[in-house]
């Protein structure tokens, strides 16, 4: 079995092949998922799991330079904002490295998803609760 944190095979194989710059998305209930991308559905109902606790099992695995998000999520949803920001200002004390943090309109945030190894769906039913985690390098 598995030591980790992360149990999910599917989530930790799609890590385990990322390169620099590559990218995944974990998203909401209702985000699109392109079908160039693979889908891990993690959604059991409505609110599991949360977004948040699969942030932080897949951001403890994962080494993570960027992070995108939908602007709207400033007005719409800025709670969920606050948490997904607080996170990655802890990562990168963890990981000893600055996360930059682009946001850019919804609709480019969908087009964007086209080109992640995978995206994750999670129970989440809040609105914007998606954040695309680009790839970084350990050394």
């Amino acid at each position: 079995m598995k030591k980790g944190i992360l149990l999910n095979s599917n989530i930790a194989s799609v890590i385990a092949k990322l390169g620099h710059t590559d990218h995944i998305t974990l998203a909401d209930a209702g985000l699109p998922i392109p079908a160039s991308a693979e889908r891990i559905d993690l959604a059991v109902t409505h609110g599991l799991p949360d977004f948040m606790s699969v942030l932080r099992v897949t951001t403890q695995e994962m080494q993570v330079e960027k992070a995108i998000l939908a602007e709207e999520i400033s007005k719409i949803n800025p709670q969920m904002e606050r948490e997904i920001l607080a996170h990655l200002q802890e990562l990168e004390v963890v990981q000893g490295n600055h996360i930059e943090v682009v946001y850019c309109s919804h609709e480019n945030f969908k087009q964007i998803t086209h080109g992640s190894k995978a995206v994750i769906r999670t129970g989440e039913c809040s609105p914007y609760a998606n954040v695309i985690l680009c790839s970084g390098v350990t050394f």
